[in-house]
């Protein structure tokens, strides 16, 4: 049986695991947002950074990648994503289906934000994600690296998250 790990920020360019398979999917129910304090990768506890998430929302979608993992890779793949993911229990680990554009519904290992853990910062205005994104560095490099990097390979897969893109110029401007 196939493994798969929903991919929808920094999993669609630094996977981290070796894929045998990359489709487009969507899951529905959640929406993706800078709505994570990051005080390990892309911020410190001094001065949070901002990661994505997936925060539960009814009648929203989230559009990414499905990644398989490659057969064999299955027990070590879950025990680095939780060693990556899980660093602070913000993000809670879930089995969800994500729908393939080929009509295919598969369950998917999926990381989505708890509402209810002090990291969460959900309904924060863009200017402000902008001028604390464009600030943040963490141990896994600058918060403006990991925005221009999940806007660069959506557009990539062919898909547009205006306000990810809106992000982006706005950082620059900050930054400039």
């Amino acid at each position: 049986m196939t493994m798969w790990v929903f991919g929808y920020g920094s999993l669609l360019w630094n996977p981290g695991f070796p894929v045998a398979r990359s489709e487009r999917a969507t899951l529905h129910g959640y929406s993706r947002s800078f709505c994570m304090s990051s005080i390990h990768h892309r911020g410190t506890e001094e001065k949070p950074g901002l990661v994505l998430a997936l925060d539960e929302q009814e009648n929203a979608s989230c559009t990414g990648l499905a990644l398989a993992v490659e057969a064999g890779h299955e027990d070590r793949t879950l025990h680095e994503l939780r060693e990556r993911e899980l660093i602070s229990s913000a993000y809670v680990e879930r089995m969800l289906d994500v729908h393939l554009e080929n009509g295919e519904i598969v369950n998917a290992v999926t990381y989505v934000i708890d509402a209810d853990h002090v990291q969460y910062c959900g309904g924060m205005p863009l200017e402000e994600q902008a001028r604390i994104i464009a600030h943040a560095v963490g141990g896994r490099g600058p918060n403006d690296e990991y925005l221009y990097n999940t806007v660069e390979h959506l557009a990539e897969i062919g898909l547009r998250d205006h306000d990810l893109e809106w992000l982006a110029q706005r950082v620059r401007d900050i930054t400039a």
